[in-house]
């Protein structure tokens, strides 16, 4: 325990103000600490956690259907394919029915029942009703509810807020971390912060893909830095694909759509049983209509879990039962839900997402079903973590989508948003006064020689990129790396196409280095120059995902290797030689990562297949 006359005396930096660096800033902030907290943002609104739609699960049992905080556990576990540390899931679920009373204390709308009460849908993985929403824009309400927070507490000077600045790296001082290097994106000033501890709170991977369903701005370069400075990566193979966006229209589209698992309570997911039939979804009778879903998983029909979803999605497809213009895509059709609840229920439960979909196709998903295709996500992987959520660097911690701490192999929905507050506003506040207590560290300035060199080395690192002057731009060479790795370590992977993208990506990564082309200067507002160091860190960190999915021989959640797998095409583990996680540690640039392993020991879950049949 920190004293509270004595918490003044400690600064701790934030990075990230979306849901999980947003909660831990307002509420360190709030128990005394002096906070510093950065985002790229112009605000700490505009953070990715707003694209979060359907819901947040707690254990509440509102439903009376026969919840509990052991389910909850038990579904995650389950859902995450027996890949995930039971204690901290189980404080995940224990955390969850707090969150929700402090978000409507908060003033967050969750929906409501006619009498009043929190309404709760379901999602995939769980057979009871525990998600509390709000319309299709749950992660908006609820960082809304943190943003609220954080705005009292910078207000009241207990919160300094540095929008539009940008953390290229970590400073690790005496074996701890210190403080970071930033630029700010406006300016281009390139300056240290010191603090007593450093958390990272910056979100997850996917757009190394590319193609994702990330804003274009969510980067790896925080977590990739504080990696390269010693902090183990944990997982990163662990990479979730959403059965439910929009499926790409061409080759100019640069991100993806994702339409909320919400939609799958209401929502009938299916595909014409004639192969190449190109009739009006709405001309096609029910005995020509395969609902692949409801069909093989009879007792979760359209709530399996989104790794099994999307890989039935992906099967009918490349069957040649694909639809739309580019056989692409699935149906999800709501003319069921509409003719038993009326076209007004599902406006008042889905009405934005209905309205997002038509503006992006054109199409009116209450009179034709919308299309819809597995996209990247979220990922499960990220750096390692202890059970205090403080990677292997001592003071460093991680927060959120950010760590690898509670999901396993696959992310169940709507526990994004719960996992980010309950580190955040439930977590972090003990674990990281914990530390500061026992933790006796002299006071530093920026001033001191690790920092100076720190700095010297990015900008070593911008002045080499804006001094290559090659013929390609940033964004070309990006999705390039993002077509080898869904091409090689997408929804399927084989030895082969691993060994396949292992070998490419060197040859990209020397392409990049030799003849990239980043306009601008340094000392301004260079987008350009910002995108170029974050595709310059994706391109290292697909080389350790390939690592790690080729190492990883067995098929778990969302890491689906072809060559392991039932008879039934379904995940195949391998508990005998695969129950860990496999937690990486930099080496040198020019040296092969060395592997560690965290046992995973299951006392209360027993291990089994899984099965939603």
């Amino acid at each position: 325990m920190v004293n509270p006359a004595n918490r003044r005396k400690f600064n701790v930096i934030i990075v990230g103000s979306g849901l999980a660096g947003a909660s831990a800033a307002a509420s360190l902030a709030e128990q005394g600490y002096n906070v510093e907290c950065f985002c790229y943002q112009d605000s700490p609104r505009r953070a990715h956690s707003v694209a979060a739609q359907g819901g947040i699960n707690a254990a509440k049992n509102y439903r009376n259907d026969g919840d509990s905080i052991y389910r909850l556990f038990y579904d995650t576990v389950k859902g995450g394919d027996y890949r995930a540390r039971e204690a901290n899931v189980y404080r995940l679920a224990q955390v969850s029915v707090n969150i929700i009373d402090q978000c409507v204390a908060q003033g967050v709308p969750f929906a409501r029942e006619y009498g009043g009460l929190l309404d709760n849908r379901s999602f995939g993985g769980a057979q009871v009703s525990r998600t509390f929403y709000a319309r299709g824009q749950t992660g908006q309400q609820l960082l809304l509810g943190a943003y609220q927070a954080l705005e009292r507490q910078i207000g009241l000077g207990a919160v300094k807020m540095y929008p539009r600045t940008e953390m290229l790296d970590l400073v690790v001082v005496n074996g701890r971390a210190r403080g970071i290097v930033v630029r700010d994106m406006v300016t281009g000033e390139v300056r240290s912060h010191a603090g007593d501890a450093v958390v990272l709170a910056t979100g997850g991977y996917s757009n190394v893909y590319y193609l994702s369903t990330n804003a274009k701005g969510c980067n790896a370069t925080a977590i990739w830095r504080a990696y390269k400075r010693g902090a183990f990566f944990a997982n990163p193979c662990f990479t979730q694909i959403h059965p439910t966006c929009i499926p790409p229209s061409g080759e100019h589209q640069s991100k993806l759509t994702l339409m909320s698992e919400s939609l799958r309570n209401d929502g009938r997911i299916w595909v014409p049983r004639q192969k190449d039939d190109n009739r009006n979804p709405n001309q096609i009778p029910e005995a020509d209509r395969y609902y692949y879903l409801e069909e093989r998983y009879p007792a979760f029909g359209n709530l399996v879990p989104r790794d099994i979803a999307s890989r039935a999605a992906k099967r009918v497809v490349d069957d040649g039962h694909g639809v739309g213009p580019l056989k692409n895509g699935v149906y999800l059709d709501f003319a069921d839900a509409i003719k038993r609840l009326g076209k007004k229920v599902i406006q008042e439960r889905y009405g934005n997402l209905f309205d997002i979909y038509k503006s992006i196709t054109g199409e009116d998903a209450y009179e034709i079903p919308m299309r819809i295709y597995p996209a990247l996500h979220y990922t499960m992987g990220g750096l390692w973590v202890d059970y205090n959520l403080m990677s292997t660097i001592p003071g460093l911690f991680v927060a959120g989508e950010a760590n690898f701490s509670d999901h396993g192999a696959n992310r169940l929905g709507a526990s994004a948003l719960m996992q980010g507050l309950a580190d955040g506003y439930f977590i972090l506040p003990y674990t990281l006064g914990n530390y500061l207590a026992s933790t006796k560290q002299d006071k530093i300035e920026t001033s001191h020689v690790a920092f100076k060199e720190t700095e010297a080395e990015v900008a070593q690192r911008i002045n080499r990129l804006l001094s290559i002057k090659g013929k390609r731009t940033v964004s070309e060479l990006h999705r390039e790396l993002g077509q080898v790795m869904w091409d090689n370590c997408g929804m399927g992977r084989t030895e082969a196409s691993l060994k396949q993208a292992l070998a490419r990506l060197p040859e990209i990564k020397a392409e990049f280095w030799e003849n990239i082309n980043v306009p601008g200067e340094s000392h301004d507002l260079n987008q350009s120059l910002e995108m170029a160091g974050r595709v310059a860190d994706f391109i290292e960190l697909s080389e350790l995902l390939c690592l790690d999915a080729l190492h990883r021989n067995e098929s778990c959640g969302g890491h689906f290797r072809e060559e392991y797998q039932t008879e039934e095409g379904e995940a195949m583990r391998d508990d005998e030689n695969f129950a860990y996680v496999a937690a990486w540690q930099f080496s040198g640039d020019n040296s092969a990562p060395i592997l560690n392993k965290e046992p995973l020991e299951f006392e209360y879950v027993k291990l089994s297949q899984r099965s939603y049949k």
